[in-house]
C-alpha cells in the first residue's frame, strides 16, 4: 500500500514590524498634516473675526432690517434694464472671445512639450501669472481711466484677466496629450506646425471648448459687477440704486441678474453636452 504524504499548508508570513511601523508613520504624518490645515483655517477664521459670535449676532438685526426694506421688489423700471442686460451679455461674449483667441497661441508657448525654448516657456508662464493675478475690477478701473466709461473697458478687463486663467488651463491640457500621435506625425516627416495642428490640437479641442464655456459663465457673472467701476452693464444700474438707497429696486435688479445667470448656466450646460 502506497502512502502519499502531504506537506502541511504553509501559512503566509505575518506582516513584519517594519511594514507596520511604516504604515503607522504614514498615518501619523497624514494626521499631522490634517491638524496643521485645521489650525491654519482656525487662525485665519479668528483673524478675520469669523469666530467673533457677538459681532455676528449684533449684525443679524441690521440684516433683517435691510431685507425688510428690500421687500417687495420694485420692477417699475424693468424696461430700462433690458439694454444694460444686453450690454452685460455682450461684454461676457466679447471678453471670452478675446481671451480664447489670444490664449490658444500663448498656451502652446506655455506648455512644456510644445514650447520652443525654456526661456519662452518661463516668459509666457510669467505673463499668464501676471494677467491672472490682477483682479478684473482693478483692470476695469484702469481701462475706464484709459478709454472712458461704457462697455469697452469692461470687455478689455474681462478679456485680459481671462487670458491668465484660460491660457493656464489650455497649457495644462496640452501638456497631458497622448504622445503616440505626436511621435507618429514626427516619424512621418511632418513639420512642427503640422504636428501641432494634426496631432496635438485634435486631442485638446474638447477641453478647450469646455474651458471656454465655463469661462463665459464666469465672465457673465463678473460683467454684472463691472458696472460698479463705470464699465457699463446691469451693474451700473445696480450701483446707482444702491447709492440712492432704493433697496426695493436693488432686490428687483438682483432677481433679474439671478434669472439671467440661470439662463446662461442652462445654455452653457447644453453647449458642453454638444462638445462631449
Amino acid at each position: 500500500m502506497n502512502y502519499t504524504t502531504t506537506e502541511p499548508a504553509t501559512l503566509s508570513p505575518a506582516p513584519s514590524a517594519s511594514v507596520l511601523d511604516e504604515h503607522a508613520k504614514g498615518w501619523r504624518k497624514k494626521l499631522g498634516q490634517s491638524l496643521l490645515v485645521l489650525l491654519i483655517i482656525f487662525v485665519a477664521s479668528w483673524y478675520v473675526g469669523l469666530l467673533n459670535f457677538n459681532t455676528l449676532a449684533n449684525g443679524v438685526p441690521a440684516i433683517g432690517t435691510l431685507i425688510g426694506e428690500s421687500l417687495p421688489p420694485d420692477f417699475t423700471n424693468v424696461a430700462s434694464w433690458v439694454s444694460p442686460l444686453i450690454d452685460t451679455l455682450a461684454m461676457s461674449i466679447a471678453g471670452t472671445a478675446i481671451a480664447v483667441t489670444l490664449s490658444v497661441p500663448l498656451a502652446f508657448l506655455a506648455a512644456r512639450n510644445t514650447s520652443p525654448h525654456p526661456v519662452v516657456f518661463q516668459v509666457t508662464r510669467t505673463l499668464l501669472n501676471g494677467l491672472r493675478s490682477v483682479p478684473e475690477l482693478i483692470m476695469g478701473i484702469i481701462f475706464v481711466a484709459a478709454v472712458g466709461f461704457g462697455a469697452l473697458p469692461g470687455v478689455l478687463a474681462l478679456g485680459l484677466h481671462s487670458i491668465g486663467m484660460v491660457g493656464k488651463f489650455f497649457a495644462e491640457a496640452i501638456e497631458h496629450v497622448d504622445e503616440a500621435p505626436v511621435e507618429a506625425a514626427d516619424a512621418a516627416g511632418a513639420t512642427r506646425l503640422q504636428v501641432l495642428y494634426h496631432a496635438v490640437l485634435p486631442q485638446v479641442l474638447p477641453q478647450f471648448a469646455d474651458v471656454s464655456i465655463y469661462r463665459w459663465e464666469y465672465n457673465f457673472r463678473a460683467s454684472t459687477v463691472m458696472g460698479m467701476v463705470g464699465a457699463g452693464g446691469i451693474g451700473f444700474e445696480l450701483m446707482g440704486s444702491l447709492r440712492i438707497m432704493q433697496y426695493q429696486e436693488v432686490s428687483a435688479i438682483l432677481i433679474v441678474i439671478l434669472l439671467m445667470v440661470t439662463v446662461v448656466d442652462s445654455l452653457s450646460g447644453r453647449l458642453r453636452k454638444k462638445f462631449k
